[in-house]
This record gives structure tokens, C-alpha cells and sequence, in this order.
């Protein structure tokens, strides 16, 4: 069994990822902040199961999108990857268009940072104790 395939590391792994794309999406919010018409993104976080496999659709894959009603559904069940901000702030969207509240922005990447933190401290922690277990520490 290789290293790569302990559900709970692999689980980490992608915990990581989403961090990562969310500090980008979220690094873009804060960037477009004057953009006429432009509204928030946030991604969907990730589900696991007990075992730490992941539900629903696989991080890194884009979900399929129906863009006429004459086009099959996708199948699977798989959701949006994004999730807009509509309706979750107290805020509301200014004259030009923009509905993005810097304050609530920097909090979300703050928020972000300390996860993803936490997600690598866990993953070199355990990676440390499968060395450990196995007598090369």
C-alpha cells in the first residue's frame, strides 16, 4: 500500500488544494472590489465521509454545466464548483454594480490562511508519525 493511498492524507491533500484555489478566487473578489458589475465568488468546501473519501464531485474537475434547456443534464449529481454570494451579506451591491465588501473579503482570506495552516501542520505531522512507525525517524 503506498503513502499516497491512506484516505486520511489523501483527504488532507485535497483540503490543501482547495485552500489554495480558494485563496485565489477569493485574492480575485478583492481585486475586481471596482469593477462595475461584478459579483463575489466563493468555492463549495469540499465533503468527506467518515472514511475521508471525498463527496460529491473531485476537486481539480470542472462540473458540468447545462447552458440551454435542450442539453442533457450531467449526470452524477455533481454540484456548481462556485458559490456566489447572493443574499449572505448585510451588504448591498453599490450603484455601479459591485456587491463586493472588502471587509467581509479579508476576513474570508484571513479564515482561509489559518485553515490552510492547519491543513499542512496535520499533514506534516502525520506524514512524521507514518516515519516514525516505520523506522526512519
Amino acid at each position: 500500500m503506498a503513502i499516497n493511498d491512506l484516505s486520511i492524507l489523501s483527504a488532507l491533500r485535497t483540503k490543501m488544494q482547495w485552500h489554495q484555489e480558494r485563496q485565489r478566487v477569493l485574492a480575485e473578489n478583492i481585486s475586481n472590489s471596482d469593477t462595475p458589475n461584478f459579483k463575489p465568488r466563493d468555492l463549495i468546501e469540499p465533503k468527506f465521509d467518515s472514511k475521508g473519501t471525498q463527496v460529491g464531485g473531485a476537486i481539480g474537475q470542472l462540473a458540468m454545466m447545462r447552458t440551454s434547456a435542450s442539453h442533457i443534464a450531467p449526470s452524477g449529481g455533481a454540484g456548481q464548483t462556485f458559490d456566489h454570494d447572493r443574499g449572505r451579506g448585510a451588504f448591498q451591491t453599490r450603484p455601479a454594480g459591485n456587491a463586493v465588501n472588502l471587509e467581509e473579503q479579508m476576513l474570508k482570506v484571513s479564515a482561509n490562511q489559518m485553515d490552510y495552516a492547519a491543513a499542512t501542520s496535520l499533514y506534516s505531522r502525520s506524514l512524521g508519525l507514518l516515519k516514525t512507525a516505520i523506522g526512519k525517524r
